[in-house]
């Protein structure tokens, strides 16, 4: 039988065996990744945030995105109910995806939930349309919505991995996966421009739409794009299997999927290699993160950056990641996960550093591209490396994965606390914030350091091919 359509074999029977490395598998799953992309590049990190400040000025009749705004009953800040958004987003995803996935691995139903999270968040794009200063509030809860979608979706997309792929492609594969999201996200992301600046750039209306509409118009082709080609990979991954014949009444659902979370649960405090690069992925990825949540207001209100100079900077990041991605795939290769993600890390820790002196100009972009290209490498090098770390072949790779997710999120909400606080403590100087993530930098390396040398996937309950070559660090 053929590497390509060799199946997975079980640990438990009546779970569904999925062929390793099938083209058409691997292809697909791919488009996802150029599916919902368009969501934190759209609606994150470019269009809606400057879309957003103009509509609390002109909520406030005030020229700053920052002032204080009505929203139930409270007055906050523009800009940090925005962050409080995302916040509020990642925390519901962080409370509720340990329970659904280990649920969707009971169940057999893992598509589906991915489905139901992918409609949830690109209806919210598409909703975002009617996002106003008249709508101000309904327009909150939508784009929250909207991140709980984009979320929850990623959780049980990260989780097909490990299932289609040999472990000896992991890497490539996730780095051809973020790689087509980059050059997806940046496609529609031109198409979006074009829309938006027309009016500046013919002096009349592209479609008749003027620059405010044209701009809300990006929001419904957000929604659009990700749900179309979501069509390719839902068409494409297996069909869910369901639960094998003879398994307990359906009526328990609920119940069987605390009691699978608190199986893999247990199974974790046998794997300290887990542990060891959660800890590390929690503290390093909380900097990353958060300097790409806030590198948008960075240059907005700290280096007076213009919208064009914003957006270019925004497409260099996305362009440059491209080659991030397939760059430290390949020194992974040569000198393992372990070593290439600590390579990466410690070039984070230099851009804390510049992050602090650098000024609007040549400096700027280049510190952009250094990001752009560490910050591919990062996210699909973590992505590979716990892929590898978690046991094979087990029968809750999306439990597994919510702990991945979950460490995530929990670390993006305190890296903007941590970054707020300290920007306000310091006159609202964001320097400092950026200059103090460098502790989190430093304390990631420190932990991922211990995994060197080690085997990374340990003996697990879930019995592996014997055949298999270990992993090591």
């Amino acid at each position: 039988m053929s590497d390509a359509t060799a199946a997975v074999t079980s640990a438990e029977p009546g779970v569904q065996t999925i062929p390793k490395d099938d083209k058409r598998i691997t292809r697909g799953w791919t488009f996802y990744d150029w599916a919902n992309s368009v969501y934190p590049l759209v609606i994150t990190s470019s269009i809606f945030p400057i879309y957003w400040g103009s509509v609390v000025k002109s909520l406030t009749g005030t020229d700053s995105g920052k002032t204080p705004v009505e929203f139930l009953g409270m007055s906050v800040p523009g800009t940090s109910l925005q962050n409080y958004s995302v916040s509020a987003a990642f925390l519901i995803i962080a409370l509720i995806s340990p329970v659904l996935t280990a649920l969707a691995d009971y169940s057999g139903r893992r598509k589906l939930f991915l489905q139901i999270f992918c409609y949830l968040g690109a209806a919210s794009c598409a909703g975002l349309y009617f996002f106003e200063a008249s709508t101000f509030t309904m327009g909150v809860f939508i784009f929250l919505m909207a991140t709980v979608g984009f979320s929850g979706s990623i959780v049980f997309y990260n989780s097909y991995l490990p299932d289609i792929s040999s472990e000896e492609k992991f890497d490539s594969l996730s780095a051809r996966g973020f790689s087509m999201g980059y050059i997806g996200s940046v496609l529609l992301l031109v198409i979006c421009l074009v829309l938006i600046q027309g009016p500046t750039l013919s002096g009349t209306p592209l479609f008749g739409l003027t620059t405010e509409k044209a701009t809300r118009m990006s929001f419904l082709l957000t929604g659009i794009w990700w749900a179309g080609f979501a069509q390719i990979p839902f068409a494409t991954l297996p069909a869910d299997p369901g639960r094998p014949a003879g398994a307990t009444n359906d009526s328990g659902w609920l119940l069987n999927g605390f009691r699978e979370l608190g199986k893999v649960w247990e199974e974790t405090k046998q794997q300290p290699n887990l542990k060891r690069f959660l800890l590390a992925y929690f503290t390093y990825n909380m900097g990353v993160q958060t300097v790409m949540y806030v590198a948008t207001l960075f240059g907005d209100e700290e280096l007076k950056l213009d919208t064009t100079s914003l957006i270019i900077t925004i497409l260099l990041l996305q362009i440059v990641g491209i080659l991030g991605a397939y760059l430290f795939s390949k020194l992974s290769e040569r000198i393992g996960n372990t070593r290439a993600l600590s390579w990466a890390v410690f070039i984070w820790m230099l851009i804390c550093i510049a992050g602090y002196f650098v000024q609007a100009g040549w400096s700027f972009y280049a510190l952009a591209s250094v990001i752009g290209l560490t910050m591919g490498a990062v996210q699909s090098l973590s992505r590979s490396t716990y892929s590898k770390i978690i046991p094979e072949n087990t029968p809750n790779p999306a439990a597994y994965f919510s702990f991945f997710d979950v460490t995530e999120k929990v670390g993006i909400v305190i890296g903007l606390m941590v970054f707020g606080g300290i920007s306000q403590i310091m006159g609202g100087n964001m320097r400092y914030s950026i200059l103090a993530l460098i502790v989190f930098f430093i304390l990631g390396l420190i932990f991922l350091l211990q995994l060197r040398g080690r085997k990374l996937r340990e003996d697990s309950s879930v019995v592996a091919d014997e055949h298999t070559p270990p992993t090591t660090a």
